[in-house]
């Protein structure tokens, strides 16, 4: 799982593509972010800030990675691009459709500098369609997608926001699979370089698998009523007698068991799978009165060891101090500022520890272009160029 080898660049702002080439840096890719020469990533000055005065997002996921400041606008920064393409094994943006080509950083361009070159473009509704050109942000895409629909209990209720931005995250973690396929076909002969056209909406339209089969026999699913929306009694949310939530997942046979004989319910057996309605409303009453007897942390301890698909409901905070998630590892302290939430993966080919902090904005301007063989004059003048561009 090592990347040793391999330099993006990467010209994402915000969250969904730092976050996919930062999966990338956790894997020990030299990514290279290109940010423009006034202001940089938007995320830098993006609330919450850190006590430095750091976006706490930029930071989250932009760690290890090194800053160039160019304006693409200029054709000085433009040939410094074809310089660092000429090096790189793949390229991000995240650009509306249209977008590099007017700034001369697409595709068929930057493969004349480098025919080797993968090169992913990440945009919120992909390259083609009636919406590709269209602004919107991650609630806009999970709404098209069908997903926000499906965050309520009933048709009667507002549908719910997601608490963490899904299709985001989801685009950004496909468009890293994505270039490591088109690396990895690459190395095993399928061709040179290749270019792949990544959505925000595809894969969140991808995660609807147990609903979509419905959708396209003619039975629009509906919130609340499906297997895993609440729909089964033993597959819901139930809130406990402190006022906080429990879970439980019981739909094989064997867990609705395992939860009846941990709870001591063993009459309640004969109605899991039940479709008879009346049997279905007089299960939910009882479980929502059997849950309510107890805390929610009551109710872990008392399951226990049982193979019963019972958990607590948690809040961001309350996770990354439960010890499953300690034993997990998956948070790195960072001295001299905030922990981060590492690469979601095990295994000996992962690299150890923290990545360094993220980077200044352009803070590696010079050394890049070093690298990428331009002249001392040239990296002089761009630089200052660079250091024009933010007292504008």
């Amino acid at each position: 799982m090592r990347l040793d080898d391999v330099r993006v660049i990467d010209l994402t702002t915000l969250l969904p593509g730092p976050y996919g080439t930062q999966l990338l840096a956790d894997l020990g890719a030299d990514v290279v972010k290109v940010e423009r020469v006034d202001a940089g990533d938007d995320a830098r000055y993006t609330p919450p800030l850190t006590e430095e005065g750091h976006g706490a997002l930029f930071d989250a996921v932009n760690r290890g990675k090194r800053s160039i400041a160019l304006d693409l606008k200029d054709e000085r920064g433009r040939e410094a691009i074809y310089e660092l393409v000429s090096t790189a094994d793949a390229f991000v943006e995240q650009f509306r459709p249209g977008v590099v080509d007017r700034l001369g950083v697409d595709y068929d361009t930057l493969r004349e500098h480098n025919p080797d070159l993968v090169y992913c473009s990440l945009s919120g509704y992909g390259q083609s369609g009636p919406k590709s050109g269209k602004a919107a942000h991650d609630l806009n895409y999970i709404g098209l997608a069908g997903l926000l629909d499906m965050t309520r209990e009933s048709e009667d209720e507002k549908p719910q926001m997601p608490g963490y931005p899904i299709a985001d995250m989801a685009g950004g973690s496909f468009a890293a699979f994505s270039i490591v396929c088109a690396l990895l076909s690459r190395e095993l002969g399928g061709g040179g370089g290749e270019y792949v056209d990544c959505s925000l909406t595809d894969p969140v339209l991808s995660f609807s698998q147990s609903v979509a089969p419905n959708a396209f026999m003619g039975e629009d699913p509906r919130p609340g009523e499906t297997a895993l929306t609440g729909g089964y009694p033993w597959y819901d949310v139930y809130e406990c007698a402190d006022g906080r939530y429990a879970t439980i997942a019981a739909l094989e046979p064997r867990f609705w068991q395992g939860f009846c004989e941990a709870v001591d319910r063993e009459d309640l057996l004969e109605y899991h799978m039940t479709d008879d309605e009346a049997e279905l409303a007089a299960l939910r009453e009882e479980l929502e009165a059997l849950f309510a007897s107890r805390s929610r942390d009551e109710w872990v301890e008392a399951i226990g060891d049982a193979d019963a698909a019972v958990d607590g409901v948690y809040t961001p905070a309350e996770a990354f101090g439960h010890p499953q998630v300690e034993a997990m590892d998956i948070v790195e302290e960072q001295e001299g500022s905030l922990p981060r939430v590492g690469f979601p993966a095990r295994g000996e080919g992962v690299p150890d520890g923290p990545l360094e902090g993220a980077p200044g904005h352009g803070e590696h301007t010079a050394e890049l272009l070093r690298e990428a063989g331009l002249s001392a004059a040239d990296v002089d003048a761009l630089v200052e160029a660079e250091v024009a561009g933010v007292g504008r």
